[in-house]
């Protein structure tokens, strides 16, 4: 019997069940996986509050990394034995074994460990259409980022000054500042003490910035609305505090003739080839140094109620894991 982490109804983290489940042989394209490591991210406890609905009840987790130990039928990409990680698949990583979907899998590179996977698979490949697929940015480019100090900003700030781009970041207290600045942030706002707005544009000369990256939602929109230059664009790619208020046009063509889009990982992971390319370049940064992933907060899998009471306190620094 495996163990898994699953819940029937949906609310806060006392919802969460860590439970015995019986895992069966993988079907045609499907494998069985044992985890070495999951992942933890903020997009979990969506489909724990039902933001996210989710037939009942339901597994949990989306990212996980492991070995394949068995294979089913017509799957001819991989075989068992083979290091792979994964996201975006259906729920259920927050498990010590499972079956699923063959098509999810990204073949993991020896020299990235199990626990820098699960810690990065959906932040790193975020980051990576982030900065190579929305929107062109150049050498010298300066951008706004929100939660620069969380796991997509640490990976996103190194990733940027790697490719000459300056990064205005958001925290929430000093501490963060100086993990944000330690990572390659240019210019750090406490948010909590400083107008966010009124100082992206003290930075910038009163021009504001053409890019603002945020995953934070309703209680920022207004301020990366303020903070973009003319013609510029917000990339909403999160809703920790909530889902962003309904657009107004007007207040858009207003400020600059702005633009406003809602990316998902899902639609730029899709393709297999293009999912590839995103992880084979995040995969050759890590192995080289020159972006490190921080692994801040350690669970055990049965922890999941706790991990999810801290993630959503906003204490979390960088990336979280469970080990299993």
């Amino acid at each position: 019997m495996a163990q898994a982490i699953r819940f029937y109804e949906t609310g806060g983290p006392e919802v969460l069940k860590w439970e015995s489940v019986e895992v069966r042989e993988p079907g045609p394209g499907q494998v069985r996986i044992r985890h070495e490591a999951v992942g933890l991210n903020f997009a979990d406890t969506y489909f724990r509050t039902g933001m996210y609905p989710a037939p009942l009840p339901a597994g949990m987790g989306v990212e996980a990394a492991g070995v394949i130990e068995a294979i089913g039928s017509g799957v001819t990409d991989f075989r068992e034995g083979d290091r792979v990680t994964y996201t975006g698949s259906p729920l259920g990583a927050y498990s010590t074994e499972r079956v699923m979907p063959a098509e999810h899998l990204i073949a993991l590179p020896d020299e990235i460990p199990f626990d820098t996977a699960a810690a990065m698979t959906m932040r790193g490949l975020t980051t990576s259409y982030l900065l190579r697929r929305i929107h062109p940015l150049n050498i010298g480019d300066t951008v706004l980022l929100h939660a620069a100090a969380g796991g997509v900003g640490l990976i996103f700030c190194q990733w940027a000054r790697h490719l000459g781009i300056n990064v205005i970041g958001t925290v929430s207290t000093d501490a963060k500042a100086e993990v944000a600045r330690a990572h390659g942030c240019s210019e750090v706002i406490v948010y909590t003490r400083e107008n966010v707005a009124e100082r992206v544009r003290e930075l910038t000369d009163g021009k504001g910035v053409p890019v603002v990256f945020d995953s934070i939602g309703e209680s920022t929109f207004q301020s990366s609305i303020d903070s973009l230059a003319r013609r510029g664009l917000l990339v909403a790619f999160g809703t920790a505090s909530g889902p962003i208020p309904p657009i107004n046009a007007m207040e858009l063509a207003v400020k600059g003739s702005l633009f406003v889009t809602r990316p998902a990982l899902a639609d730029y992971i899709a393709d297999p080839a293009e999912r590839a390319e995103l992880a084979n370049e995040l995969f050759g940064h890590v192995a080289a140094g020159r972006i490190e992933i921080d692994i801040n907060q350690r669970y055990k899998l049965e922890e999941a109620e706790l991990a999810h009471r801290e993630l959503e306190s906003g204490i979390s620094v960088g990336s979280s894991v469970f080990s299993v």
